[in-house]
């Protein structure tokens, strides 16, 4: 019989929280979740420009001291080509 009226229900409650009846207060902690929503984006924003920046200071100063290349003479690549035409096909009766 024990087996049977043991449930884990009262475990499930204890952690499960409720949401209050109260309208007024609903509302409070409504927008007390989207402040704290607000202010979690609004920190990520300047984490990640953080990180962008700290990403083009590194790649800067890993660059200082190397002699830039003048010229085409890095993008260029010599060959030969020719252009090859789209095949016409008979017209099928």
């Amino acid at each position: 019989m024990f087996a049977r009226s043991f449930q884990f229900n009262a475990f499930r409650s204890a952690f499960a929280p409720r949401k209050p009846r109260h309208p007024l207060l609903r509302l409070a902690i409504g927008l007390l979740g989207l402040g704290v929503l607000c202010v979690l984006v609004f920190f990520s924003v300047f984490i990640g420009a953080a990180m962008i920046a700290a990403g083009l200071l590194y790649k800067l100063f890993k660059q200082r001291g190397k002699p830039m290349v003048r010229g085409n003479a890095a993008n260029v690549v010599e060959g030969e080509y020719q252009v090859v035409r789209k095949p016409v096909l008979p017209l099928s009766h």
